[in-house]
């Protein structure tokens, strides 16, 4: 069950870490841990591997992207899912928060339903696939109520924002998106101001998680991207 999985809450604002305690509690989670600077945070990642990390950017000690790239990058934490918790909503700052290995982006204030729904639905990624729901395209699969996606046998880890993207063309290979339909996809619920190139940055994040598979997303010039038509 999701509700058992371990939950670090790295927040340095007791307010804001008391809220989320009382989110996670509400949704039925009680293995949840709280820290409030860098350091702490990844020696208790080190000890007690959780299962999500929830965790703000500004930090003491140890800002949030930075611990977020030295946790990604130590196979030791594949298992790990960062998902950051902050109120810089700027467009380079959620890029960075992507780029340094965070699977989900929530800015503060945020909406209690949204945070818990957010936390769930990346837990359930990493549950065992149920085949109801489940759309293929070639040797890619994706399960829309598990929020699980693979590649022949291999599960493949997915932002919230890539998981989107990939349902939308495995929905309809062929069909050319422009940036302007897939930044609706990332704005989501919550409004971010975001320029089109945020767009290509998950394209190229995703080609390189897909391996020789990405090559199937194509580029077309001056419009967006698609699904090439299956063979």
């Amino acid at each position: 069950m999701i509700e058992n999985s371990k939950i670090l809450v790295v927040e340095d604002e007791e307010s804001i870490s008391q809220l989320v305690g009382m989110v996670l509690t509400s949704g039925g989670f009680s293995n949840i841990r709280f820290v409030g600077d860098g350091i702490g945070a990844l020696n208790i990642i080190e000890q007690w591997v959780p299962d999500i990390v929830l965790m703000d950017v500004m930090l003491p000690g140890l800002d949030g992207l930075t611990l977020c790239k030295i946790v990604k990058q130590n196979p030791k934490f594949n298992s790990v899912k960062v998902i950051m918790l902050t109120a810089r909503r700027l467009e380079d700052d959620i890029l960075q928060g992507f780029e340094n290995g965070a699977i989900d982006y929530i800015t503060k204030p945020f909406s209690n339903k949204v945070l818990l729904a957010r936390i769930k639905a990346q837990l359930m990624s990493g549950c065992s696939e149920t085949k109801s729901d489940t759309m293929f395209y070639k040797e890619f699969s994706i399960n829309r109520d598990m929020q699980v996606a693979k590649l022949g046998d291999e599960e493949i880890s997915l932002t919230y924002s890539e998981f989107e993207i990939m349902k939308l063309f495995v929905q309809n290979p062929g069909r050319v998106y422009s940036r302007s339909q897939l930044l609706n996809v990332l704005r989501g619920d919550q409004g971010f101001d975001i320029a089109e190139r945020a767009i290509d940055v998950q394209i190229v994040n995703l080609r390189k998680k897909l391996g020789d598979f990405g090559s199937n997303i194509l580029t077309v010039r001056g419009v967006g991207y698609k699904l090439n038509e299956k063979a």
